[in-house]
């Protein structure tokens, strides 16, 4: 990839220097290029679930099957600070794991997150960046 500071995916979504970032769902069908640009971006290796200090944003992958996406959600909220941010990426339209965007919408929110962009995260990975603040249903 030919592209200039700013530009890149993890840029985009707003990935910065001195930010801890967990990952959640790794499996061997990630995008290990946009993961090398999210290490690149926020200067150090991407943690694991099992980290449990506070972190500034989390990496979600998440497959069609996976399980509940709502769960995932949640569950990516654990760690997360008060500022923090969710990156669920889920593969692109066409793929037979693919989630539809309203199942992303209504996830994000009954877990009391807001998808605010989504972009293209590599070759077969869209990204949706989800803020903290929106209204949490009761489940």
């Amino acid at each position: 990839m030919n592209e200039t500071a700013g530009t890149t995916p993890a840029a985009k979504l707003g990935f910065e220097d001195g930010q801890v970032v967990q990952e959640l769902g790794w499996d061997e069908d990630v995008d290990e290029s946009l993961r090398d640009q999210i290490e690149d971006a926020a200067g150090s290796p991407l943690e694991d679930e099992e980290y449990d200090g506070i972190v500034d944003a989390v990496i979600l992958w998440f497959r069609d099957g996976d399980g509940d996406l709502t769960d995932d959600c949640v569950d990516a909220l654990t760690n997360l600070g008060e500022k923090g941010f969710v990156v669920l990426l889920v593969p692109k339209a066409g793929h037979p794991e693919h989630v539809d965007a309203s199942d992303i919408q209504e996830a994000a929110q009954t877990a009391g997150l807001k998808a605010s962009s989504s972009t293209k995260a590599g070759d077969d990975w869209i990204a949706t960046k989800l803020v903290q603040g929106g209204i949490a249903k009761q489940r």
